[in-house]
């Protein structure tokens, strides 16, 4: 495996099983499978955010709902054809599970990536600045992760300015958002999205040495 491409995707989460083990699917002749974590925001709410786990990091382990686990492993992307449409799905890959740690922020993502479509830049209805951003991260076999990013602030008005192909590196937390969909005049359905709320951003030092803002 090439060590850059493990090292421009990492992520660690702990969190709290709340769903149970339901297989997802299988590769060279190994079986995976997904669960739901919930983890804590600082704010006191929390994300809950599914992880694909492989059989082979299965045994003598307990994720029984309830069950509190940490793991490393990277936030990857890949399409579903749903009624005629392509779809992006996001998880987290789990590649270890590790010993709890109470003094770790139990949500990180650090990525390094190409910003892959123009920067949408907008502000909320209180006239809060935001930024959203989509970035393709590496993968061995010649695959890509396509990730949704949003930027706040400063850091918002620095990513605006951002041009497709540039190389990126960031830090930040996964969130997930509900969401309702309309299905028709009468009818709507809650969904849920996934991105990257992004703390730290900066361009590529090969790119751009000087260009940082941190939140």
């Amino acid at each position: 495996m090439n060590y850059e491409l493990m090292e421009n995707n990492k992520v660690f989460l702990k969190g709290e099983v709340v769903s149970s083990l339901e297989f997802s699917h299988e590769a060279f002749g190994e079986g995976f499978y997904e669960l739901k974590l919930r983890v804590e925001r600082l704010s006191n709410n929390y994300d809950i955010i599914p992880i694909i786990i492989s059989e082979k990091l299965l045994y003598h382990q307990d994720f029984e709902i309830g069950k509190e686990i940490s793991i490393q492993g990277q936030f990857r992307s890949f399409n579903k054809l749903e009624e005629g449409k392509s779809k992006l799905i996001l998880n987290v890959f789990v590649r270890n599970i590790i010993q709890l740690d109470d003094t770790m922020n139990p949500n990180i993502v650090e990525l390094s990536g190409y910003i892959c479509k123009a920067p949408v830049f907008r502000m909320t209805p209180f006239g809060r600045e935001i930024c959203d951003i989509l970035i393709a991260v590496n993968r061995a076999y010649n695959k890509s992760d396509y990730l949704p990013c949003i930027v706040w602030g400063r850091n918002a008005r620095f990513a605006r300015d951002l041009e497709v192909g540039q190389k990126v590196n960031l830090v930040g937390r996964i969130q997930s958002r509900e969401y309702q969909k309309k299905l028709n005049d009468f009818d709507t359905i809650t969904k849920t999205a996934y991105e990257i709320s992004v703390n730290k951003i900066s361009v590529d030092e090969l790119d751009c040495p000087q260009k940082e803002e941190r939140a």
